[in-house]
């Protein structure tokens, strides 16, 4: 039988920028267990799509992996913000300098249900027009407009390995063949 754990004491272990860390002492069926908790705010992710059916991708160099991603548009929900989905219009248009007339939420996932507390809200986004990009002095993001049956073929094909991107285009291929 599946028992719900209850936290009995929490330590905050670090404190950043991005996330923080802390220590749960939980109940559990033998007595007590520990879960190390990544505490992260959020974010928001989108596929968007052209109207002739391109995903606007970026490119950018991702450090805790040493390479450079291929990953759709996407931003952390900073302190105080509420809607995900004013999140991500605000990173469309700063990453890539796309703006959308339609927005339409597709969910939301839990990328490591066993450690972070983190959600990512996705979306489909359609009706954009190009515009110039808005990028933090910190960012180079390269701009690709890709067919989306090749993205979704990468997604399939295990050719992408952003969590998140693999999520949206899925998610956005079940909504659009539904119509």
């Amino acid at each position: 039988m599946i028992t719900e754990e209850k936290r009995v004491n929490s330590r905050k272990i670090y404190e950043g920028t991005i996330l923080n860390v802390r220590v749960d002492t939980v109940t559990a069926p033998k007595g007590h267990a520990y879960r190390e908790i990544v505490e992260h705010g959020g974010a928001a992710a989108a596929v968007a799509l052209t109207e002739d059916e391109r995903i606007v991708m970026v490119r950018q160099y991702r450090y805790a992996c040493d390479r450079v991603v291929l990953e759709v548009p996407a931003g952390k929900i900073d302190p105080g913000e509420t809607d995900p989905e004013k999140v991500m219009i605000r990173e469309l248009k700063e990453e890539t300098g796309y703006t959308a007339k339609e927005i339409i939420p597709l969910g939301r996932i839990n990328p490591s249900v066993g450690y972070s507390e983190e959600v990512i809200h996705l979306f489909l986004m359609r009706g954009i027009t190009p515009g110039q990009q808005q990028l933090d002095e910190d960012e180079v993001i390269e701009v690709e407009l890709m067919p989306f049956d090749e993205v979704y073929e990468m997604a399939a094909s295990g050719q992408l390995e952003d969590a998140k991107t693999i999520a949206a285009v899925f998610m956005a291929g079940h909504y659009l063949k539904k119509g």
